[in-house]
């Protein structure tokens, strides 16, 4: 099957939700004017990344009722969307979501497991973590959208991977630092993307902002990487652009018998592994009250 994914490598308005609609309804526009069959947005394309404590404002709810996701809802009758937004629950929490989009109904619904709080980054003061990690069915095959910092951990790609993903929609607003450093932050996260699309034999879809604000510069340079870690479509640096490319899930099969890591994989020895590392830490925590 043919797929041509557009990626919109966009510089979102701070805390303007209004306006950051209807950069993604003139982006569906121009994607379904160009024949394009699924179109990503970065990470927090509705809202912008330093949110702060503005979080709490901006927030939407993945449901029909809420407006501006009904009308992100429309604008996904004819091409699938995938989307990114503070969302709010009925106890008040906050997390920063992604949302597949297909036919005007959510397919999936993704928060995000890993906030960093270290460096500059404090997510962790205002989002609550999410608690799956699960691949979905699409009518382009089955696949796994993880959310920046999710992706720098290898335990999430890997599960999904063991769910059937065959393609892995990774979001971001990724920051520069380490300008003339051997390995720069663009470096370091197009080198995990190829990586992953090698060891899992899987299609790699990155969707990285632009822009700048007062923790640095996102420096965009969105990337499609194929199942035998061929690099088949990069965007501009620093630059808003519509990235296209094209994916044929055809080349699965052939990236899996040339290098057959799925067949060989053994899951239920990671499970068990993982058990028995865990029930050791739970033992060495197991603190006795030694009472007189």
């Amino acid at each position: 099957m043919n797929i041509t994914i557009g990626i919109a490598q966009i510089d979102p308005v701070l805390g303007d939700v209004a306006a950051n609609l209807a950069t993604h309804l003139a982006a569906a526009g121009q994607a379904r004017a160009g024949g394009i069959d699924l179109l990503i947005f970065p990470e927090l394309s509705l809202t912008g990344y330093r949110l702060g404590e503005m979080a709490y404002d901006v927030a939407i709810r993945a449901t029909a009722d809420d407006p501006t996701f009904a009308a992100l809802l429309g604008a996904s009758d004819q091409v699938d969307l995938v989307v990114s937004f503070v969302e709010v629950d009925a106890r008040h929490r906050h997390t920063i979501s992604a949302a597949y989009l297909s036919g005007g109904r959510l397919v999936h619904l993704h928060r995000k497991v890993y906030l960093p709080n270290y460096g500059q980054w404090a997510e962790g003061r205002v989002f609550t973590p999410g608690q799956t990690a699960r691949a979905f069915d699409t009518r382009f095959g089955r696949m796994g959208l993880l959310i920046c910092e999710d992706f720098w951990h290898a335990s999430l790609p890997y599960l999904l991977w063991q769910d059937g993903a065959d393609t892995l929609l990774l979001l971001s607003a990724s920051v520069e630092h380490g300008q003339g450093d051997a390995l720069t932050t663009a470096d370091k996260v197009l080198a995990m993307n190829r990586a992953y699309a090698l060891q899992f034999t899987t299609f790699v879809i990155h969707a990285n902002r632009v822009g700048a604000d007062d923790g640095g510069r996102y420096w965009g340079g969105s990337t499609i990487f194929g199942p035998d870690a061929a690099l088949l479509c990069e965007g501009p640096r620093d630059l808003p652009a519509l990235v296209v490319g094209g994916i044929d899930t055809a080349a699965l099969g052939p990236a899996r018998r040339a290098l057959p890591l799925l067949r060989d994989e053994r899951p239920a020895l990671v499970a068990r592994e993982l058990r028995r590392i865990l029930e050791k830490e739970e033992e060495s925590t197991d603190f006795t009250d030694f009472t007189d």
